[in-house]
């Protein structure tokens, strides 16, 4: 027989989820210990972002330069393979929340993680940086060790369909302008314009940065973890999907596929040929 009291078993069942995030009773919600008749219409949805993920409320500034990242991300056409899922989803007959999780499941390593892994390059060379390299040493480093770890795709430049991506520069200049005002130290801004500079100096030509590379500063300066950067894009990016599922849903279509039905896909397999009587079972 157990020795433990009906008490110890209710707390046992309390502890069975633990979390620092939401206090609850009946009539009662608090976040981060914030009564969320408090919170609702005094804060904004990035700066609620900010509470759950990190436990505390951002200053104005900060929650500016997170909702300017959040609102950078959020969609790129129908072209980019979660849009396109979510639309072909969408004429399948599922709901909204059918379709957005399909899309936001293929928001992985490929597509989807490079602001975390430009983080994470952003870091290392920050690390390497208080270890006494140089900022040139530091970067120069940073980046053999990132092509032999993961290949030679620096994550966070270039882009297949953008020259020069217009969110970098305006995202930069944002950055730039709170460090100048005290509000962010800036140094992930230093790095990642000399991780360009780099580039450019052993590839003989300029590799702009692009939207995961110029988010990742942002996620870097104000503190949060690689992993957050990919679930903030997410977040972000789940309001283009939305948006492009419904707009699909009101457009009408069925079992849309990826291409139109009139084209057909090239056939690289055996030429057509007739079933061997030897594997019939017949």
């Amino acid at each position: 027989m157990s020795d433990k009291t009906a008490t110890d078993i209710e707390n046992e069942v309390s502890d069975w989820w633990q979390t620092a995030i939401i206090d609850m009773e009946p009539g009662k919600i608090h976040y981060g210990g914030y009564a969320i008749e408090d919170l609702i219409g005094n804060i904004s949805f990035p700066t609620m972002i900010w509470l759950m993920t990190r436990g505390d409320l951002p200053s104005p500034e900060q929650a500016k330069l997170l909702e300017a990242a959040l609102v950078a991300a959020i969609d790129h056409g129908p072209q980019a393979p979660s849009i396109a899922i979510a639309r072909m989803a969408a004429t399948c007959g599922v709901g909204l929340n059918n379709a957005m999780a399909s899309a936001v499941n293929v928001l992985g390593d490929v597509h989807g993680g490079a602001g975390e892994q430009a983080v994470g390059l952003y870091h290392d060379i920050a690390s390497r940086m208080k270890s006494g390299a140089s900022l040139g040493e530091a970067v120069a480093s940073g980046l053999d060790h990132q092509i032999a770890e993961h290949g030679k795709h620096i994550p966070g430049f270039g882009h297949r369909f953008h020259p020069i991506d217009p969110r970098a520069p305006r995202l930069l200049a944002l950055v730039k302008q709170a460090a100048a005002n005290g509000q962010v130290s800036g140094q992930f801004g230093v790095i990642a314009s000399a991780v360009e500079e780099e580039i450019l100096s052993r590839k003989g030509k300029r590799i702009p940065m692009n939207i995961d590379g110029a988010t990742a500063v942002i996620y870097a300066e104000l503190g949060f973890a690689p992993e957050l950067a990919r679930g903030l894009f997410c977040v972000s990016r789940s309001v283009g999907i939305l948006a492009h599922a419904w707009e699909q849903t009101q457009q009408g279509g069925r079992n849309k596929g990826p291409i139109p039905r009139r084209m057909i896909w090239n056939y690289t397999g055996p030429e057509r040929r007739p079933v061997p009587d030897s594997a019939k079972t017949s």
